[in-house]
């Protein structure tokens, strides 16, 4: 070490008791389910305001734009939710993954939408629909239900 400088801190990892733990792993887990129920909240809304203002093919378009992002997110927070009550470690590898695979699997849904419903799909709804799942945690703001 050159004179001057100081000796670098050691950071040491965290250690939980049982009970630490079980309480981290409770409030992760009902804020993974909270989020999924703003989303799902988020679309509904995006369903009715779409349905009332433009009729049931916009409807329907904003349902299948919200569910084209909130099935992934629902089955990537089942994976979660499946590792912390099985108790494996968790692993920045793996959560990057499985984002990886959550964003690949909207891409493809939205691609399977278009192709699909492309004589009667209304794009301003089914953008409205996917936004507004992707801002589901703006519901949770508002109630400070934020985890």
């Amino acid at each position: 070490m050159k004179p001057g400088e100081t000796e670098p801190t050691r950071l040491e990892p965290i250690k939980l008791t049982d009970a630490e733990r079980k309480r981290v792993q409770a409030s992760a887990i009902k804020g993974l389910v909270r989020a999924l129920v703003a989303q799902a909240a988020m679309a509904l809304i995006a369903v009715a305001v779409s349905w009332l203002i433009a009729g049931v093919e916009a409807g329907a378009s904003a349902l299948l734009g919200a569910l084209s992002c909130f099935i992934p997110n629902a089955l990537f927070a089942a994976r979660l939710l499946l590792g912390m009550v099985a108790g494996q470690a968790a692993s920045p590898g793996r959560f990057l993954v499985g984002e990886l695979v959550k964003l690949l699997a909207s891409i493809a849904l939205l691609v399977l939408v278009v192709y699909v419903a492309q004589a009667w799909l209304v794009w301003p709804a089914l953008l409205f629909g996917l936004l507004m799942v992707l801002k589901g945690y703006v519901l949770l703001l508002m109630f400070g239900r934020l985890p």
